[in-house]
């Protein structure tokens, strides 16, 4: 049995998912990074976003892919885990939650520099107490309710949203074109390091994966969600920038660190500036909020999974969230905000960034190729497997274009986790992953256990708030049959009377006869394949159900092509209701997007059984018989 664990409470919707998604995006990425990268690629800075943007599609479709299939905390670490075992998942967990912290770590400086800025009186210590004071304050909002923490986080990005985009509007006009020439300065060369310098700006569009537990209805809420913000910040990112370069002097703009607010006074003056500051400060306190919120749930899912201490997972008993994780979270965050070397850890961040989107795709080749049968995502990556295997290779290239320093700091980061693994997690965790399946299949020797395939199908069953009735009770407890010969229906029949003669307390004679019976008054074949075989037996409040596939195929009928799917449906009279739902039922379940597909290439039984207890029909909620 699979252990029981505290859920998290869903409370997130569509609009929720959008505005962590969005305003985890926006932030140093876009109100610091562009002086920065302005200074190493020039105006093809503006490219630089645009393929950053670009490679981290095939991630982010690949999260999608393995959100709606696993909507549990802990997002990639989660993904990472269940496909390639507790040593890629340390490695994972550890790294996700390390970019998150380090990234919000940096939206927390941003607003003591925007502070600075408004208030020029302030000095460098101002600056690092005011950044830990709002990280105090944010932890504290988490801890009371995620809800709570959605709600500003709305409110937030939906006032800077509308401050961009008067900035766009109003900046366009005053776009001096002759400030891209030179377009690239230092040769295109110089543009692809800063690519990797800038994808953490894209960093964040995953991280509500990481609180997919948390989200109502996540088969639509998740992938749409997250395919608007990553649509409405690329047009930000690209139309600011390419604003802000086009109003803003070369030599002012090039290791500027409020590079939009010197575009906003040029634009709009004094007011500019005040509002393209406030937009800066709404914008870390979104991502500080939501990194905060997303970067916790790494701690409470390992914690869960035996590769931190129990401790982690301690939740609020008023608010359900996770009350250590938060704290040991913001701790870290303050920490980091004490020591922090802006753009050698900004580089770290997104190296690490760029591992953790690898791994992703691994992740989702790995889950694809292990023909789990209860792996069901509701959204598929297109062009399937080329295009993780392409951001596979270029994600790789980026890692060695980062430099020398970001890569020491990662392969210490990397050494750290795997001594963890060994020293704590190896002894605790005997979990199977994907992996094993894959392995199992080459070797065609049976060597997992179906461990997370039953974890699966419970994620299964709350992502699709499946109410158990009485024709999935029934299902549970069924007689399934997987015949591995052809077989004639007199034959059939019989095999199957005997199956049931314990069951139903008649004997297999007397059922063989009414099968008999049954079949010569009219055909039970209902479609070419599909045979529903049905009786009335003597009692009361008598029905089962007896399931079967036989690929080789059933002869029912001479003139009819061989039955390879059959339901069969046996009840007393007062049941002739409940015949009538169950029916019902399976015309349902046939009729869904390839079932016969998954119905052929199941392994075993019980993944026949998932297919049937795992369908989409709609159930009768209210009926407790």
């Amino acid at each position: 049995m699979l252990e029981k664990k505290k859920l998290l409470h869903r409370k997130l919707n569509l609009l929720d998912v959008f505005s962590i998604a969005a305003g985890a995006m926006i932030s140093s990425g876009l109100f610091v990074l562009p002086g920065l990268a302005f200074a190493k690629a020039g105006p093809a800075v503006v490219v630089a976003y645009i393929l950053a943007g670009i490679i981290v599609i095939p991630s982010m479709l690949a999260q999608i892919e393995l959100g709606t299939a696993m909507p549990k905390a802990g997002g990639s670490y989660f993904y990472i885990e269940r496909s390639m075992g507790p040593a890629a998942g340390t490695l994972g967990g550890f790294a996700s939650w390390f970019s998150l912290a380090l990234k919000s770590a940096f939206a927390l400086i941003g607003i003591g520099a925007f502070a600075h800025l408004l208030f020029p009186g302030f000095t460098g210590t101002h600056i690092k107490l005011i950044a830990i004071a709002f990280c105090i304050l944010f932890a504290l909002l988490n801890i009371k309710s995620v809800k709570n923490t959605s709600r500003f986080q709305v409110t937030l990005v939906l006032s800077l949203l509308a401050m961009l985009f008067l900035y766009c509007i109003f900046g366009v006009t005053k776009v001096n074109l002759h400030n891209f020439i030179p377009f690239s300065p230092k040769g295109i060369g110089a543009v692809i390091p800063v690519v990797g310098l800038v994808f953490v700006s894209f960093g964040g569009l995953t991280k509500v994966a990481s609180i997919a537990e948390e989200i109502k209805k996540p088969k639509k809420n998740l992938p749409l969600g997250m395919l608007l913000a990553f649509i409405v910040v690329m047009f930000f990112y690209v139309a600011v920038i390419f604003v802000t370069v086009g109003v803003v002097n070369a030599n002012k703009l090039a290791n500027s660190l409020t590079p939009i607010s010197q575009g906003g006074e040029i634009v709009l003056g004094q007011v500019g500036m005040l509002i393209l500051s406030i937009a800066a400060l709404f914008a870390f306190f979104s991502t500080a909020n939501a990194g905060i919120l997303s970067a916790s749930r790494f701690p409470m899912a390992m914690s869960r999974d035996n590769l931190l201490p129990g401790i982690f997972k301690k939740m609020t008993k008023k608010s359900g969230t996770p009350l250590i994780s938060i704290i040991v979270t913001a701790a870290f965050m303050i920490f980091m905000i004490a020591f922090l070397n802006f753009e050698n850890l900004v580089k770290a961040a997104s190296t690490m960034k760029i591992i953790l989107f690898l791994y992703t795709n691994i992740a989702l080749i790995v889950m694809r190729e292990s023909r789990i049968d209860t792996y069901q995502p509701s959204f598929r990556v297109p062009l399937y497997p080329w295009l993780p295997i392409i951001a596979i290779i270029i994600y790789a290239f980026l890692i060695f274009e980062m430099g020398t320093l970001p890569l020491l700091i990662t392969g210490f980061f990397v050494i750290l986790c795997l001594a963890w693994y060994i020293f704590y997690v190896r002894r605790r965790v005997v979990r199977k992953s994907a992996l094993i399946h894959i392995v199992e299949r080459v070797m065609n020797k049976k060597i997992s256990s179906t461990t997370l395939t039953e974890e699966l199908k419970e994620i299964l069953i709350r992502r699709d708030n499946i109410v158990e009735d009485r024709f999935d009770k029934l299902v549970k407890s069924a007689v399934v049959l997987d015949i591995e010969r052809p077989i004639e229906a007199k034959e059939f029949f019989k095999f199957v009377s005997e199956q049931l003669t314990s069951r139903l307390k008649i004997p297999s004679q007397e059922l063989h006869d009414l099968f008999v019976d049954r079949e010569q008054q009219s055909s039970t074949i209902l479609e070419p394949g599909l045979a529903i075989p049905h009786i009335i037996v003597p009692g009361l409040k008598k029905f089962d159900i007896l399931i079967v596939r036989c690929k080789d195929g059933i002869k029912f009928d001479e003139n009819e092509p061989p039955v390879h799917t059959v339901f069969v449906l046996i009840g007393s009279m007062d049941e002739r209701n409940f015949h009538l739902r169950a029916l019902m039922s399976i015309a349902q379940i046939v009729k869904e997007q390839n079932f016969y597909k998954r119905w052929f290439a199941a392994k075993n039984i019980e993944e026949l059984r998932n297919i049937i207890y795992l369908s989409s029909r709609k159930r009768e909620t209210h009926e407790n018989k």
